[in-house]
């Protein structure tokens, strides 16, 4: 099979030197995919296209070119050699003239290099005929059924039996490292989609507030992004334990401004990180006035906590178009099943506080928690992920009725938990928001059962899978029956 690859039109229009570098790192980008995914190819580059040759599954082919940022479209060609108008003609004959029965159609012709004969003259020629000697609908030069296209070189033509189109954008890699906060929700995977597609190396950061399970949902979602989308290049996925600091600004913050103390702590040690990783700019899928957190004035507030600048790719899409493209993607499926912890930042935010009171509020966290964050963060190559998931992962067992001397534990939120108080006079009930749970069940007594609980069930399945995965094997979850 030949494939022959269009230039994206942001890089045909790029001076000499920088078109030449964008083209090779594509070509280099081309066959670091193939080879990953093991398909077997030729990939030359010339100055106005890219050519593909392979012996092997053409459907693998085309879908692997189809993902791969800076293709504009690329051409299924059948290659023949030619010498005359003569050869021309019976190579387009041979593959096109079975198809012009009751159709319309046109004939296209692209030359390169000197011809004796213009391309309008081989395309009267040519077309002429075909409808002379093939039975056919007759010519349509506006809006034919088929369009019968070769494309002439010295010595050898080009008959293009299809055309796919690509993402189009720059080579992943033109552009510089970037790290992208993810969550795992729609937003923040589809920002990190338009980044790599615009060329950039997408690094990944995930701050761990609901444990386990939401660290192998966001996991798996970025690895599939990689492996889809940008597989051409190593990156890192870098997980940042911050139960700690939701549990202070739980605790410590007017309830008016969490949202936004929270996110300028997420900015601010994720451009300590990006710094140390050499990355360039921060990714987020913050849209303006999705949330309270996202107006004009508390971005500013954000952006301000951060060293490196912040990138907003979807800042003024809304909501269902971000939705309707995880969708296209791929990404919704996971987004969908991601496992969200029960904890609120915020019932009353502020959408417009001044950045005095931020500070301040900002200033009742101890001074050095971003600093322990940073620390205790973990990077990993993304191509560990998959095994890194299958660690983690464990049997949790999930029980409707205790047994005597079982203990609950009810790992919500203060502010929920008052609200909404567990009765159930049979048994001890501790109160342990989730944010504690991981530092004090260690002080717990050993030869006791504990039963983690909270309203949606997502939260304590989460802790339990964690202390689990720390060794305690005297835990499970608990959702008692519904009335």
């Amino acid at each position: 099979m030949k494939l022959i690859i269009r230039l994206a039109p942001e890089i045909s229009v790029k001076s000499r030197p920088v078109r030449s570098r964008l083209i090779s790192l594509l070509r280099q980008n081309i066959r670091n995919v193939l080879s990953r995914h093991g398909l077997e190819a030729s990939v030359s580059a010339q100055w106005d296209k890219i050519e593909v040759s392979s012996a092997g599954n053409g459907t693998d082919l085309i879908g692997e070119l189809g993902r791969i940022p800076g293709i504009h479209s690329f051409l299924e060609a059948d290659e023949f050699p030619w010498g005359s108008l003569d050869d021309l003609y019976q190579g387009m004959a041979e593959r096109f003239g079975h198809r012009l029965a009751g159709k319309t159609f046109a004939f296209r012709v692209k030359r390169r290099g000197v011809n004796s004969f213009t391309s309008l003259e081989a395309e009267r020629e040519l077309g002429g005929r075909l409808q002379e000697n093939f039975p056919n609908a007759g010519v349509n030069l506006s809006h034919p059924d088929i369009t019968v296209r070769v494309e002439v070189e010295p010595g050898r033509a080009f008959a293009i039996m299809e055309t796919h189109l690509g993402l189009g954008g720059f080579p992943v890699g033109s552009q510089g490292e970037i790290l992208c906060l993810i969550s795992g929700g729609f937003d923040s995977a589809v920002a990190a989609f338009h980044a790599l597609r615009r060329g950039c190396r997408v690094n990944f950061v995930f701050f761990s507030m609901g444990g386990v399970a939401h660290e192998i949902g966001v996991m798996e979602e970025c690895h599939y992004l990689w492996e889809r989308y940008a597989s051409s290049h190593r990156v890192r996925f870098v997980t940042v334990p911050f139960e700690e600091a939701m549990g202070q600004i739980l605790e410590r913050v007017h309830h008016g401004v969490r949202g936004v103390v929270l996110k300028r702590l997420l900015v601010r040690v994720a451009s300590m990180i990006g710094l140390r990783l050499r990355c360039e700019a921060l990714v987020t899928g913050e849209s303006l006035g999705q949330v309270s957190s996202q107006t004009l004035r508390n971005l500013s507030h954000i952006d301000s906590a951060s060293e490196l600048m912040v990138m907003r790719p979807l800042i003024c899409l809304d909501k269902q178009q971000i939705v309707d493209e995880a969708v296209r993607l791929g990404t919704a499926s996971f987004s969908e099943r991601m496992p969200e912890y029960c904890g609120v930042v915020s019932d009353h935010p502020n959408v417009c506080p001044g950045r005095d009171f931020v500070e301040t509020e900002e200033a009742k966290l101890d001074p050095d928690l971003v600093g322990r964050a940073v620390h205790a963060a973990r990077a990993l190559d993304i191509r560990e992920t998959p095994a890194f998931v299958e660690g983690l992962k464990a049997e949790v067992e999930t029980v409707s009725a205790l047994h005597p001397g079982e203990v609950v534990i009810d790992v919500r939120v203060p502010d929920e938990e008052s609200r909404d108080p567990l009765a159930d006079p049979g048994h001890e009930i501790l109160k342990i928001p989730f944010y504690r749970l991981g530092r004090e069940f260690g002080k717990l007594r050993r030869d006791r059962v504990y039963a983690l609980y909270c309203a949606q069930g997502v939260m304590s399945e989460t802790m339990a899978m964690q202390l689990k995965g720390e060794g305690h094997h005297n835990i499970k979850v608990y959702r008692p029956a519904q009335d």
